[in-house]
């Protein structure tokens, strides 16, 4: 089985203005897939194409192996950027509602309604008007009615908007639930850390062009990375580091200890922060404070967007 969304270097541009430039990515069946970058970046023209909702200027775009079709998308579970859903309408009866354009039965999808609204904890709230719901819970809502004819394919425009922590956090347990049940989900975001912790594949993407496509381990490999450490003044740490292949500066933080000087190690890729340690000791240098620095996804977006740049 083929990539379920597949862009083929597709461009698109507003008013001669370009939004997307020759982004290509494939995504393939049952994975957590990130589409991540900045506001304006290009990420929801990219998704709207991978629909069929806007055609591309060139390029193509195929959903399950064909070009997006509307009979295809009863396959597809989809929450927009901008979020519209009937305010005068029920909770429980929008779900209903959706689930039933996607050809889900009345009753089943009635029972679908009531299950979702009570694992979200919104179970007291299914006879309530959109209209009388606080944002964020509106928002719950409008997820809800994209998933409840449990689509293969789940597309999420930045869902965590809005959303407080809890929120957050039972959102991750749904889209890691509906992956470990075989789906695929896409979902773009700006904020790193909800992709670093979800994401089988990612991409970033940056003024409309696409700059990385992988692993998140391969984004983070693409880091810097360095430790700090504290040492008594007249420590050969320099020298020591310069062993491993490594560079050593004295840092511009303050050292927690006021008697020790606090120095950053920049770390050569095939250096772990524990041989510091180990070669530190081995050298005799008196060592207060060992501090390992972890890259994130957003110092590698920060990277590889300097390195596009370039």
């Amino acid at each position: 089985m083929g990539p379920v969304v597949r862009l083929d270097a597709v461009v698109k541009s507003f008013g001669g203005r370009p939004a997307v430039r020759g982004v290509s990515l494939d995504v393939e069946p049952g994975t957590i897939f990130g589409f991540l970058g900045p506001n304006g970046a290009g990420k929801t023209t990219s998704l709207r194409m991978a629909l069929g909702i806007i055609e591309p200027d060139q390029g193509s775009a195929l959903l399950f192996g064909a070009k997006p079709a509307p009979e295809t998308l009863d396959r597809v579970g989809f929450l927009p950027e901008e979020r519209g859903l009937y305010r005068k309408m029920r909770a429980e009866d929008v779900i209903v509602y959706f689930a039933r354009l996607k050809g889900m039965k009345a009753a089943a999808a009635r029972l679908r309604a009531r299950d979702l609204l009570t694992r979200f904890g919104l179970g007291d709230q299914g006879r309530k008007k959109i209209k009388e719901m606080s944002k964020g819970m509106a928002q719950k809502i409008q997820v809800l009615a994209a998933v409840a004819h449990r689509p293969e394919l789940v597309i999420l425009d930045e869902p965590f908007s809005g959303l407080d922590p809890v929120n957050q956090h039972a959102l991750e347990d749904l889209v890691r639930e509906m992956a470990s049940e075989g789906r695929t989900v896409i979902f773009s975001t700006h904020v790193m850390e909800h992709a670093e912790r979800l994401c089988d594949r990612i991409a970033l993407i940056a003024s409309g062009r696409k700059i990385f496509e992988g692993e998140v381990a391969e984004a983070l490999s693409q880091c810097p990375r360095w430790v700090e450490i504290e040492t008594l003044p007249g420590a050969q740490v320099a020298a020591a580091a310069a062993m491993m292949g490594a560079s050593a500066q004295q840092s511009a933080e303050a050292a927690q200890d006021p008697d020790a000087v606090r120095w950053r190690i920049a770390l050569p890729k095939n250096v772990e922060p524990s041989v510091v340690l180990r070669t530190c000791i081995a050298q005799g240098l008196d060592v207060r404070a060992f501090e390992p620095h972890r890259p994130r996804l957003r110092d590698a977006f920060v990277q590889l967007v300097g390195e596009a740049g370039a």
